[in-house]
């Protein structure tokens, strides 16, 4: 318990320390994250506050989202060196090395997902195009993004997440081709709880999700031989 306190108590501070810079700039980040998805929306939609302390409480929400981002390495690192004991003992070198890879996929994941949004915003929007005016309120609109952003972070873990188990010994490739028929019914039923309530949207996630899951395939098996060795 004290590891894990401890462990806590630096993650905090290093979300803390990345969260000032981007409390200072969250104006451009703002510009970044929010409006530049949306100038590429035809129609293009309007963002709107109806509560007067919203924008504040925005400027906060945008400073803690990027600082998480930007604290995520530091943030998986404290991950692996904590469950590293407990689950497989894995080596120092080992654990950056995982680490390295997590942080990758995770930024992966959310670019993915910050440049196919204008093509979901597209669809979404001109869905009742000219019968409906797309307004936004800005709480919302960044709820959105907040969720589909951490949500493909957080999937594109998969070829991490196997490489994991396979050292285990709980997976390995004969494993994951077997069920693969169960494997693709649920990606299809994460991506459909995950995004929003369209087919089109639910394929953006389900399909590299489908590529994400043939890689861990690879990975299991190179994994699982090296294991063996």
């Amino acid at each position: 318990m004290d590891s894990l306190r401890l462990r806590l108590i630096k993650s905090v501070i290093a979300i803390v320390v990345c969260t000032i810079p981007c409390g200072i700039f969250w104006k451009r980040f703002f510009d970044i994250l929010m409006l530049y998805p949306l100038s590429l929306t035809n129609p293009k939609p309007q963002l709107i506050f109806t509560n007067p302390s919203e924008s504040v409480i925005l400027s906060f929400q945008i400073a803690i989202f990027c600082g998480l981002i930007a604290a995520s390495p530091f943030l998986f690192f404290q991950i692996w060196r904590f469950l590293s004991p407990q689950i497989i003992n894995l080596k120092k070198s080992r654990i950056l090395l995982i680490t390295i890879w997590s942080s990758m996929f995770f930024f992966l994941g959310c670019a993915f997902c910050y440049f196919t949004l204008p093509i979901v915003l597209n669809f979404l929007v001109s869905y009742a195009q000219n019968r409906i005016e797309p307004v936004f309120k800005i709480a919302e609109y960044f709820g959105f993004l907040l969720k589909l952003s951490l949500s493909f972070g957080a999937v594109f873990e998969l070829p991490v997440i196997t490489f994991i188990l396979s050292k285990m010994g709980l997976v390995n490739a004969r494993f994951l081709l077997v069920n693969s028929r169960y494997a693709i019914i649920a990606i299809f039923i994460v991506a459909a709880i995950l995004t929003p309530p369209d087919v089109f949207s639910q394929l953006m996630l389900a399909v590299p999700l489908l590529l994400l899951y043939g890689l861990s395939i690879i990975i299991a098996l190179f994994s699982y031989k090296k294991s063996q060795e």
